[in-house]
């Protein structure tokens, strides 16, 4: 049923976001609404414009609640405020270009959750330009017979590798069942390049441990294994922001996570309801990512010793 409240006036700093339906229920399973939604973004503001700054950001919109339909949009909904930035992106496949959003204040998210935006999936690549990440992502993703504790072992490869290159890695949840590292690398290379290293990388986790696979097609996976996706690199291709709620039914949050909690943390923990006080506790623990640049050159010669070659067209 419509939320027939009355819409309110939320301030953000300098700026002003009306946001209309402020009651609508979108998690029906812990009655979580559009305002609490609010709310939440609020409370970690700090954290998810660091996660976004100056990204490309992919929005996930319910307009309707979880309820109904998920609408994946590149392009800024139409109505913005004049304050609300953007940044112009080419897709070569389509011939195409798509003006998204870019976050460079929290005015800009809070308007985007007035526009039904749960989720917010920015790019590992920033407006100054685009084409070359500064953000190395590893995603750690179960398979359908694996489980949370194989995700924690795993995690701790992927920590002892990073370890051994001297690269600062930053974990969160991802809001689902599985785990995400970003690492911070100088913008130097392509999308295919990053790519390479990542996957690179992705086999060198793979020799250590038997829980994992870099096998690239479902069918051919071993369903308890967890799937290092170095995919995630690619161009166009976006995951939850540190901080980002994700559209399940109990509000579920991708929480920064520190290295010592993976053996206790539970994704479950981390909701709407829960993030902000430990966000006033910890603040973001990913806040420093960008004092810890890592070189990939190691692992482009590990890519270079394996002959390690990705598709190309990915990055179209």
């Amino acid at each position: 049923m419509p939320s027939t409240s009355p819409a309110v006036e939320i301030e953000v700093d300098d700026r002003v976001v009306r946001v209309s339906n402020p009651d609508r229920v979108y998690f029906p399973e812990i009655g979580a609404t559009k305002l609490d939604l609010v709310e939440y973004y609020l409370a970690v503001g700090p954290g998810i414009v660091n996660a976004l700054w100056e990204r490309p950001c992919m929005l996930h919109r319910f307009p309707k609640g979880l309820d109904g339909p998920k609408v994946h949009q590149k392009r800024l909904p139409k109505g913005a405020p004049d304050w609300v930035e953007t940044v112009r992106l080419h897709f070569p496949r389509w011939d195409r270009t798509a003006d998204e959003l870019c976050v460079t204040e929290l005015a800009s998210v809070i308007w985007a959750v007035q526009m039904s935006t749960v989720e917010l999936h920015p790019w590992n690549s920033r407006r100054a330009d685009t084409e070359k990440p500064d953000e190395w992502r590893i995603d750690l993703d179960p398979g359908p017979e694996s489980d949370y504790a194989t995700v924690r072992r795993v995690a701790h490869v992927v920590h002892e590798v990073l370890d051994e290159l001297g690269a600062v890695g930053y974990p969160k949840t991802s809001g689902s069942k599985g785990l995400h590292v970003y690492v911070r690398v100088p913008a130097e290379h392509g999308f295919t390049e990053v790519r390479r290293a990542a996957l690179a990388f992705a086999r060198e986790v793979e020799r250590r441990s038997g829980d994992v696979t870099t096998t690239w097609w479902t069918k051919d996976r071993d369903p308890a294994a967890v799937f290092v996706d170095y995919n995630q690199n690619a161009r166009d291709h976006t995951i939850a922001a540190a901080y980002s709620v994700r559209g399940v039914p109990d509000a579920r949050v991708s929480t920064p996570v520190r290295w010592e909690e993976i053996d206790d943390a539970d994704p479950r923990d981390f909701t709407i309801r829960t993030v902000p006080q430990r966000f006033a506790e910890l603040g973001d623990l990913h806040e420093g990512i960008d004092e810890h640049p890592f070189d990939l050159a190691p692992l482009l010669e590990w890519a270079e010793r394996d002959d390690i070659d990705v598709d190309v067209d990915a990055d179209a």
